[in-house]
């Protein structure tokens, strides 16, 4: 596996969803208040960092591209509705490109693995994650049902990773590049999985610079949570960046 290269530091900040809630009691790192929203886009600006792909990203992490400056990526799991409906229109007012990590076995549908929910959000569905192609989203894989990968037998793990891949590349009509851990949950086996299926990289719940990552395979991100104030985003940003696996 290809060890990360210097370069300037680079931060993968972790969304679920975006829009107006009420104050969750559970999952808070799942919500994020659209004004929270536009808020923390216009910071980054503000601050001077420079938003790039993940595309952008890894080859400057792993194929010795340069960058100019720190830099952001911004990355969203699950595929929401809400993503299209409340935070797409503000990185298009910003010209922010994003990576959006879509369920393929449940487009269009509730995201019925959120226990606890009474009413489970919709995804979208297959014409809108094209649709999303041409406003500088890439479309990741986020498995088939978004089940922990380490628990499942390894023939089952291997039909959520690699099957996942090729539904979307049909959804899409393109290759699908990159793959992100759902609950971050992963192992040796899994990681190994994911590269064995043709990914490019993949990303983790880990935190800390993406620059910290021991591989392709396990980039760190930082996940913005509801409560966040812009001060506590901007620390997350600049202060947070030594690595913190998910599961030592």
């Amino acid at each position: 596996m290809t060890q990360p290269r210097p370069t300037p530091p680079i931060s993968v900040l972790m969304y679920h969803q975006v829009g107006k809630f009420k104050d969750p009691k559970t999952h808070r790192s799942s919500y994020c208040e659209v004004d929270r929203f536009h808020a923390q886009m216009a910071l980054l600006k503000f601050a001077g960092y420079q938003v790039i792909s993940l595309e952008e990203a890894y080859s400057a992490l792993f194929a010795n591209v340069a960058l100019p400056r720190r830099s952001v990526v911004l990355s969203f799991d699950d595929g929401y509705e809400n993503f299209a409906d409340d935070a797409l229109p503000i990185l298009a007012e910003f010209g922010y490109p994003s990576v959006l990590f879509a369920v393929s076995g449940l487009l269009g549908q509730p995201a019925k693995w959120l226990a606890g929910e009474r009413e489970k959000p919709p995804l979208l569905s297959a014409s809108r994650l094209r649709e999303l192609r041409s406003a500088k989203v890439e479309i990741g894989s986020h498995t088939i049902s978004h089940p922990r990968l380490s628990r499942l037998p390894p023939e089952q793990a291997w039909r959520e990773i690699a099957d996942s891949k090729s539904e979307l590349e049909q959804v899409l009509g393109e290759p699908v590049k990159f793959f992100a851990y759902p609950y971050g949950d992963y192992n040796p086996d899994v990681r190994d999985a994911v590269e064995r299926a043709g990914y490019q990289a993949a990303l983790t719940c880990s935190r800390g610079l993406a620059n910290t990552a021991p591989n392709a395979f396990e980039i760190p991100r930082k996940a913005i949570s509801y409560g966040d104030s812009l001060i506590g985003f901007f620390w997350k940003l600049a202060v947070k960046n030594q690595r913190k696996d998910r599961y030592e």
